[in-house]
């Protein structure tokens, strides 16, 4: 584990040490109405934060003043963000660190059986955590605007943090239902390192080639600002330049849907080992769920320095949280056979009995148990859900004042009810019951109790099924276009042309993408409606030549 940890950090000085180079003379960003706020990044979202006194652009005689300034008083400049000291936020992350690599530790011990991958992950939120270092550099040194407002390097970092929660829930759930697959770990940690390089490799080009407020992955996904403006809820209020780009909205909502959905999975690997202990871990996380939540709602009012306690509280509840961790952690690390005499850096006896104790706990078979769904069906639902929220998030609150007038109570109750109902959730399940069910589409499985269509059942009708499986995607693609189309006429006041207009075609494309995900989410009833056209496909497609001839 200490070299896992030890390369993590190696690998975070790497990222770190571009700041050195990568950082032009100070340009100013295009002109915005509110003073800047802080960076808010789930995990540790504290590193490179601003003074909360500090706006956007500085008074003309200001940037006059710092524009003369010797070359030796200009690291004040770029190292401001890190002035941590004299606010309650900058204390309460400090103090975060060392919990949570408390927790690291205490979560590796070798008795716990904590998968491979799993244990990875919790390290390689270390590297996420430390990247923002030189994303907050580039961003205040470069543009003079705060981490939460340069689209590109927020997002990118926020991708390091998504990839922690993937590899969090991708290990524990291979552990719980394919143990013998997790020695196939290799794959995604390279697929997670790649999307570290990725992020060194832009904060050291991109300050060169990008502007402040460039969307992260070049705003993919983002309509059209013509489209925007038509939208007859969006007349009352255009999107702000520091708006999150579809990009950055969806990584937010994926990392907070892969955290609870890695919680569900801790709580269920207390059956597969046999400790309970793993039960307390879940509500060690519940803090940090609520620090992510504190995150999506102080962008969801566009940073505002009104609501500048967000902040606070964020760093608060990472503070909570990871001490939370850590004592969960001990907890399952003690039942485990863990002593003080772990800490003895020499080697041990090969006949301590408290080293045999630990040995046979770690070499306790995994109690696991059936998928309920595929890997496929779970990106499925995830990639869904996550740009469903960010559409609706960044396009449907330009329809509404709230966003754009902070409301400190509003805001507390946006916070507050997530956690609040995923909280009922273990509460309910820790006293017996079943916890808050809500039914979701599923590609099959599930209890005995409320079987599933999938597709084994469209297997049973043999080729009419399967025809029948393909005429319904079929009829999904044939009404998709025309129903793209009239929607786009609807909003511009013109029939799209996909052949000579780029900007047609993907706003098209769109509507239809978005579509298919939400199609994606009805799987049960496109299958039931296969189901009910294959026999009508056997009688008169599959087997109409074969009672032609028995007429005869």
């Amino acid at each position: 584990m200490k070299y896992r940890i030890g390369a993590t950090l190696m690998a975070v000085a790497a990222i770190s040490s571009v700041a050195a180079f990568s950082v032009p003379p100070v340009r100013t960003a295009a002109p915005f109405s509110r003073t800047s706020s802080p960076p808010i990044l789930r995990g540790f979202p504290f590193v490179g934060r601003a003074p909360t006194t500090t706006h956007l652009h500085l008074a003309p005689e200001l940037e006059h003043l710092t524009s003369s300034l010797p070359a030796s008083d200009l690291p004040s400049l770029l190292t401001s963000f890190v002035d941590q000291g004299q606010n309650a936020a900058g204390i309460f992350f400090q103090a975060s660190l060392l919990p949570y690599l408390a927790f690291i530790y205490f979560i590796g011990f070798r008795g716990n059986r904590t998968p491979e991958l799993a244990s990875f992950a919790w390290s390689f939120l270390l590297l996420f955590v430390l990247s923002t270092i030189p994303g907050g550099i580039i961003s205040k040194g470069t543009y003079g605007v705060s981490l939460a407002d340069c689209d590109w390097l927020h997002g990118g970092a926020e991708a390091l943090l998504t990839a922690t929660n993937l590899l969090l829930v991708y290990g524990l759930r291979q552990a719980s239902t394919e143990p013998e697959r997790t020695d196939d770990t290799l794959k995604p940690k390279l697929v997670a390192g790649g999307i570290a390089a990725a992020f060194a490799v832009s904060a050291v080009l991109g300050p060169t080639l990008l502007s402040a407020h460039t969307p992260f992955l070049f705003g993919i996904g983002n309509l059209p600002d013509a489209l925007v403006y038509s939208l007859p809820w969006a007349a009352a209020h255009s999107d702000p330049v520091n708006s999150l780009s579809i990009p950055t909205w969806a990584i937010h909502y994926s990392s907070v849907i892969e955290y609870v959905f890695a919680m569900s999975l801790v709580w269920r690997y207390a059956e597969v080992t046999g400790n309970e202990r793993w039960k307390g871990l879940t509500w060690g996380m519940l803090p940090l769920h609520a620090s992510g939540v504190c995150a999506c709602t102080y962008h969801f009012f566009y940073n505002p320095s009104d609501l500048q306690f967000l902040v606070t509280l964020q760093a608060f509840t990472t503070l909570l949280g990871n001490i939370t961790l850590a004592y969960a952690a001990y907890r399952i690390a003690i039942s485990n056979g863990w002593t003080l005499g772990e800490l003895n850096p020499l080697p041990k006896s090969q006949t301590d009995p408290r080293g045999l104790v630990v040995e046979v706990n770690a070499a306790k078979p995994l109690l696991t148990y059936a998928a309920e769904e595929s890997e496929f069906s779970l990106a499925i639902k995830l990639a869904g859900f996550t740009f469903l929220a960010a559409y609706v998030t960044k396009y449907g609150e330009l329809g509404i004042d709230l966003p754009f007038t902070p409301n400190p109570v509003v805001a507390s109750l946006m916070i507050l009810t997530p956690p609040a109902i995923v909280g009922y959730n273990y509460y309910d399940k820790s006293k017996g019951g079943d916890g808050l069910t809500i039914p979701l589409p599923s590609f099959g499985g599930g209890d005995e109790d409320a079987p599933m269509l999938s597709m084994d059942d469209i297997k049973r009708y043999g080729a009419a099924g399967t025809l029948a499986y393909v005429l319904t995607e079929l009829a999904f693609w044939a009404v998709a276009f025309p129903v793209a189309s009239y929607a786009l006429y609807n909003t511009s006041g013109h029939w799209p042309d996909v052949i000579n207009d780029a900007g047609d075609r993907t706003t098209v494309l769109g509507f239809i993408f978005a579509g298919a995900n939400v199609a994606r989410l009805a799987v049960p009833l496109r299958l039931g409606a296969a189901l009910a056209l294959a026999p009508w496909v056997d009688e008169n497609i599959i087997n109409r030549g074969g009672k032609k001839e028995e007429s005869e």
